[in-house]
């Protein structure tokens, strides 16, 4: 196979669903038409922003065939084809291979924790071997799985299998990172997993990142892409003037808020509430009238405190950035500084009571 480049900004896709749990696939569509019309490098449904763990594998497949046929090669599709089982792993990239993906993004197996030599011969390295002609990405993030593929069996990984040809890290050490291009070389594509350190490992000379798979792109792929195409031609002030623009929105992917609990007893208890990626950006979109719908359990609602970080934040970027969002309005129809006022817009994303 000949290697594809996946430098510049992919989006990790939130999955739309309707108000009885079914997938909104005509609003998924509308997403992924909006996507590439803002210049997308690339789209991946079915990762953990697309709530992949709570999809059954038949649905699973259905959203990767239905981006597949949307995508109609105007962007690259990576699928989000992972798992905590080597064999689920394998049938699931196999379908995806055939189905016309240009990527697999395989992240490292969650719960049963393997030790980085098991997750290079017993499951990265399985899949590769299963599925030849597809590019395969290891999706290091040990903050969700508890493990992580170290940089020197990624390396061998690499050697071994020619379709490995990039990594998505979300590690947030750049240590580790600048020793991964260390030992993979310049023509591997090390991309960033977290939208807000993306520029940091792009202008970093160690590790010379070459682009992102993000969550914020869901509501703004044109800037996001137009930061990562401005580092990669090394207009570094374009970029962090860019970035700037995004990092309040960047800091929202996890929200994390001081709550109270009150107990069988009556006494009144703080708690400290961390809501993960996709709660927020599922509550930016729906307050911002793009298909996004509820979560799927165990995933579910924020507390008000934590939407009211959301919003002010939504807020704060319309006042100081309006351009940055202006794309939503137009492909959505909507009115922007309206909606972050309209409290309707907002009802039902928050708990009644905690």
């Amino acid at each position: 196979m000949s290697p594809k480049s996946f430098a510049g900004a992919h989006t990790a896709l939130v999955t739309p669903f309707l108000a009885d749990g079914s997938v909104d696939w005509a609003g998924f569509e509308k997403n992924m038409n909006f996507q590439i019309a803002q210049g997308i490098s690339g789209l991946l449904p079915t990762g953990t922003t697309g709530e992949s763990p709570a999809l059954v594998w038949e649905e699973h497949n259905q959203v990767i065939d239905g981006a597949i046929k949307t995508t109609a090669d105007r962007c690259l599709l990576i699928a989000g084809t992972g798992s905590n089982s080597t064999n689920e792993a394998v049938q699931g990239s196999k379908h995806a291979a055939r189905s016309g993906a240009d990527a697999l993004l395989l992240v490292d197996c969650y719960y049963n924790g393997p030790s980085t030599l098991e997750l290079r011969r017993e499951y990265h390295g399985v899949v590769a071997a299963a599925c030849p002609d597809c590019t395969v990405i290891p999706y290091v993030i040990p903050g969700r799985s508890g493990t992580a593929l170290s940089p020197e069996d990624l390396a061998i990984l690499a050697a071994e299998h020619p379709n490995v040809t990039a990594v998505k890290e979300a590690t947030g050490d750049t240590k580790r990172m600048a020793v991964t291009r260390s030992l993979v070389g310049d023509e591997f594509d090390i991309l960033s997993g977290d939208d807000g350190v993306t520029l940091d490992i792009m202008l970093d000379d160690r590790i010379r990142a070459q682009g992102v798979i993000s969550v914020m792109s869901n509501i703004v792929p044109g800037p996001v892409s137009q930061m990562v195409k401005a580092a990669l031609e090394g207009n570094s002030d374009r970029a962090t003037q860019i970035h700037s623009a995004l990092e309040p929105l960047f800091g929202i992917v996890t929200v994390v808020s001081d709550d109270q609990r009150t107990m069988p007893d009556g006494s009144i208890r703080s708690v400290k509430d961390k809501f993960r990626n996709p709660l927020a950006i599922k509550a930016l979109m729906n307050g911002l009238g793009m298909p996004a719908g509820p979560t799927r359990r165990p995933l579910g609602r924020m507390t008000p405190a934590a939407l009211d970080v959301v919003r002010n934040t939504l807020r704060n970027v319309w006042d100081s950035s309006p351009w940055v969002l202006e794309p939503v309005a137009d492909a959505y129809d909507v009115n922007i500084a309206q909606r972050i006022e309209d409290e309707g817009c907002w009802q039902g994303l928050t708990y009644a009571d905690v």
